[in-house]
């Protein structure tokens, strides 16, 4: 009989405790991007280098390179170079890269400007897009919007302790 006691309180189940949680998260996001311009100036280089060369320029304080700057541009001074002993081997190389001129205002949207490297844009325009969301179902609807952006998210998050 004591046998058939332990028996059944072994079988009689127990309450379990445990925390569960559990959250649903839905969000909606609609961007219109605005309208932007950027512009990256190069600068003005000049390199010489030679061997067996003798060089001269107008300017005795200078040796090629550069002078006054307007709008901010260089002048530079090229100078002429003679071998310096004839009948032998020589090398002369010069180079010069003419940088931006400095811009007296900012670049209109769309227009180009005097610089090397020059991205604008437009601003975005919704048009027809939408979002929605209704108890967790979502719709993102491209339509005729230019310039933007649509994100949506759905999440769901369970926990059991």
């Amino acid at each position: 009989m004591k046998k058939l006691l332990l028996l059944a309180a072994l079988c009689i189940p127990t309450a379990a405790y445990c925390d569960i949680q559990s959250t649903i998260t839905s969000s909606v996001k609609l961007e219109s991007l605005s309208a932007a311009t950027s512009a990256d100036k190069i600068g003005s280089s000049y390199s010489i280098s030679g061997t067996n060369i003798t060089t001269t320029s107008g300017d005795a304080a200078s040796v090629g390179g550069f002078g006054s700057v307007t709008s901010g541009v260089p002048a530079v001074t090229m100078p002429s170079a003679t071998q310096t002993t004839a009948g032998e081997t020589f090398s002369f190389t010069q180079s010069y890269l003419e940088g931006d001129a400095t811009a007296g205002s900012a670049p209109t949207v769309g227009t180009v400007g005097n610089f090397s490297d020059l991205t604008s844009t437009a601003a975005g325009s919704v048009g027809t897009a939408a979002v929605t969301l209704d108890h967790h179902t979502m719709s993102l609807t491209g339509g005729t919007g230019t310039g933007v952006v649509l994100t949506g998210q759905f999440v769901t998050d369970l926990t059991v302790d």
